[in-house]
């Protein structure tokens, strides 16, 4: 294939890969399955291997984060990014509706939108290319996210609109992902987020756009900042444009021509926002006429054409009649309260995590106590504070145990951690929560073995190690409750298939700790083995590209207990596979200077862009990498160097000027 049709199929590649993560991402409607869509995109990867001067910022491919900077760059917003005014009852929403009909001599409509509770976010496309992606900051000016926007796979790279347009939304973390993240924390002794606003807003501010990829974000886009566009009259003309040209809108605004109509819809989502897969904290309204907006204008801080009603925070009191603990499958130990069932935000809630030993401190949490819940982000019951007056002398001081709840075995707080742990590998509940999650979706993803199958399996004492899961027959599982015939044949199909998968979701299904399913994916790709991967030593490790320090000592550690080469030669002569399946790693000039060394680039270049000097040096085999460490093997400063420069000479990393680079380029 020549350079022509190398270009022609990756632009059909993208084209298709494109149409298929607007369907999947923005209407929720897919039109091919999982493995048809990684199979497209392995394509374009491959493509793009053999032609890197073919990547462009727009392609699929490039959503999984570059390197990591040194800092956010300023953005000036060109026209303010406002605040709204806020209102907060009905009264309120009147005197605004007065305000704004003296304002104007035509009949004034409104555009209602949920208040999506996220990071609120600028992009701009030029030619039809996103470009640019900034935040907020104060109105005037925003920081340069765009690395971490270009994570969010329901926002388009490219567009068909030519001309420069800025458009305005709000990133977020919708509930599920919410719920996955701060579980994962907790099982790795982190603090989790407060609620899904923080997480998303944290995500966002990464210096590493590949933890923002990682953390599964959304965006709505519902604002225009700069575009020409005379066709459009009105708001709800542009949010149906913005539709049309693949932007991701929130379906739930409504044109409402009258404040009772106004009130209607508020009232409506005041009851509904339980049941919305993400957060809101309020409704927006806006004049819909584009012209009644210019007309009314703006205050210093805020248009006088849209306003925010915020839904009351809501807070209950009920009683904490116990503390019960939970032993995670990393064996960390974590406190719930037990509450008189109440209502909150929609829900009935009986149980609120407390997290660790020391917010159940810092907030005198005693059993008996009378408090005040809600739900963190409207999602995750929280005790907000104890209402001491209320207590009668008979509360109970609650103190966490010296051994584990499920095995009696003795627990410990590791350094810099705040959780408690059981370090007993046999522990029933660690071994229970394995296995739950050695059969999830991102590891071995065995269809119809969910939690409550592995339950019943382990109540059964038919399961108790991960080997177990393939010896099961087909008599045993006719015996639990609710398994009939072509479930339980369905269900050892399932077994049966994942033992075809590739190394990486063996690894991570292991549970390893630190090991999340993108290390497992390095690691295998680079171990390619399990047999190797077991032989290879912390500096083997720790050589390989986003592998620390903490990742390899776990590793190694983990391969080093004999209980799991044990397993290991148990998962093999039952037939699954130890082998990566997954496309391999490009062929390097292996005589070439920079085979196998790690070099980082810093300052401006006037012979190369950052972009061309990297994927001339990955073509030789080397790794490019955003920060100066011990494992560096020589920087290239071009002008205006800074404290990479600095770093490399305290820890006697080889520096080259860009003429030495060009000269290593041309051997």
């Amino acid at each position: 294939m020549d350079r022509k049709q190398a270009q022609e199929q990756i632009n059909a590649l993208r084209e298709l890969l494109n149409q298929y993560g607007y369907e999947y991402y923005v209407l929720d409607k897919p039109s091919v399955p999982d493995a048809e869509y990684d199979q497209k995109l392995q394509e374009l990867q491959k493509l793009e291997a053999e032609y890197p001067d073919l990547v462009t910022p727009d392609s699929p491919t490039q959503r999984v984060g570059g390197e990591p900077l040194d800092a956010f760059e300023k953005v000036q917003h060109n026209i303010p990014m406002l605040s709204l005014g806020n209102a907060f009852n009905e009264q309120d929403l009147r005197d605004f509706a007065r305000r704004a009909a003296e304002g104007t001599d035509d009949p004034v409509s409104f555009v209602c939108e949920l208040k999506i509770d996220g990071l609120a976010v600028s992009l701009t496309y030029e030619n039809g290319k996103f470009v640019r992606g900034a935040t907020r900051g104060d109105g005037t000016t925003g920081e340069d996210i765009t690395s971490n926007l270009r994570t969010i796979r329901s926002m388009p790279l490219t567009i068909k609109e030519t001309e420069t347009l800025e458009i305005r939304g709000e990133a977020f973390m919708p509930h599920k992902s919410f719920l996955s993240l701060n579980k994962a924390r907790e099982e790795r002794g982190e603090e989790p987020f407060a609620n899904p606003r923080n997480a998303a807003a944290g995500s966002l501010r990464q210096l590493d756009p590949k933890i923002a990829a990682r953390r599964n974000l959304d965006i709505f886009l519902y604002g225009v900042g700069e575009w020409e566009n005379s066709e459009l009259t009105s708001h709800s003309e542009r949010l149906k444009k913005l539709e049309e040209l693949g932007f991701k809108t929130n379906p739930e605004w409504k044109k409402c021509d009258t404040i009772e109509e106004v009130m209607e819809y508020v009232e409506y989502w005041t009851n509904e926002r339980p049941n919305l897969n993400y957060e809101i904290d309020g409704i927006v309204i806006k004049v819909d006429d584009l012209d009644q907006q210019e007309e009314l204008g703006y205050t210093a801080k805020s248009p006088r054409w849209a306003i925010a009603y915020k839904f009351p925070a809501e807070e209950v009191v009920t009683e904490l009649t116990d503390i019960e603990l939970s032993v995670g499958r990393t064996g960390v130990i974590t406190p719930t309260a037990i509450l008189t069932p109440v209502k909150v935000a929609g829900t009935t809630v009986q149980r609120a995590s407390l997290h660790n030993e020391d917010l159940i401190r810092e907030k005198d949490i005693r059993i008996g106590d009378t408090v005040v819940v809600k739900k963190a982000g409207d999602i995750i019951p929280e005790v907000v504070r104890v209402l001491h007056d209320k207590r009668t002398g008979n509360e109970e001081e609650y103190h966490m145990p010296d051994s584990c709840p499920d095995c009696g075995s003795e627990l410990v707080r590791l350094e810099e951690e705040v959780a408690l742990r059981c370090i007993n590998p046999n522990c029933p509940a660690q071994l229970k929560e394995g296995l739950i999650h050695f059969v999830s979706r991102d590891a071995m993803n065995i269809d119809g073995l969910g939690e409550k199958v592995i339950i019943q399996l382990f109540r059964e004492n038919l399961v108790y190690t991960i080997s177990d899961l393939y010896r099961l027959e087909k008599g045993q599982l006719l015996e639990l409750e609710r398994m009939g015939e072509k479930s339980a044949d369905n269900l050892l199909k399932a077994i049966e298939v994942s033992k075809g998968n590739s190394l990486e979701k063996l690894l991570f299904g292991l549970g390893i700790r630190f090991i999340g399913s993108k290390a497992a994916r390095t690691i295998a790709a680079e171990f390619e083995t399990m047999e190797r991967l077991q032989q290879a030593t912390y500096e083997e490790l720790t050589a390989v590209n986003e592998i620390g320090d903490k990742m390899a000592d776990s590793i190694v550690q983990y391969f080093s207990e004999e209980k799991v080469t044990v397993l290991l030669d148990e998962l093999r002569e039952l037939g699954v596979n130890m082998e990566y399946k997954g496309p391999k790693k490009e062929e390097a000039a292996e005589d070439h200077f920079f085979s196998g060394k790690t070099v980082v680039l810093t300052g401006k270049m006037e012979s190369f862009s950052r972009k061309e000097a990297k994927q001339a040096i990955e073509a030789l085999g080397g790794s490019v990498t955003g920060s100066v460490s011990k494992k560096t093997d020589l920087l290239i400063a071009g002008e205006d160097a800074g404290s990479k420069y600095d770093k490399a000479n305290e820890l006697g990393v080889t520096i080259w000027e860009e003429q030495q680079l060009k000269e290593a380029l041309e051997r």
